[in-house]
């Protein structure tokens, strides 16, 4: 129990009661009915060094170490959603003013092309001044 506990376990064995009946050398039954006592105490130790946050079985440390990276992936994973989602906003804005500038030069293209409608003025021969008189 002690040596499980430590977190010595043996080769593919958990800190469990399955491991802990296999290295006493008796049956999981046995330690269910026959030395329920053992399993108890066993049980309670192992709650409380989890409780203390002394994890016995380094796989669920692992287990536990896994689960804060996922966390922080998830959390990351949503900041760059937000920023997809205002990137994809801004582009649709963009997109919505280089249309609107594009017809803007189109018009003033056509109104370029157009005869203009200016008569040209000849200056008077009476006073010298430009326009009729």
């Amino acid at each position: 129990m002690d040596r499980l506990l430590a977190g010595n376990l043996p080769a593919g064995g958990k800190c469990d009661i399955k491991t802990l009946a296999a290295e006493a050398g008796i049956s999981r039954n046995s330690l269910y009915t026959t030395y329920e006592h053992l399993k108890n105490e066993f049980e309670e130790r192992k709650a409380r060094l989890r409780a203390e946050g002394q994890i016995t079985d380094p796989r669920d440390a692992q287990i536990d170490r896994l689960k804060k990276v996922l966390e922080r992936h998830r959390v990351r994973l949503e900041e760059k959603e937000a920023e997809l989602s205002e990137l994809r906003a801004f582009k649709i804005q963009a997109i919505s003013a280089i249309a609107a500038q594009y017809d803007e030069l189109e018009r003033l293209r056509r109104q370029l092309s157009r005869p203009a409608k200016v008569a040209e003025l000849q200056p008077s021969r009476s006073n010298g001044l430009i326009g009729p008189c």
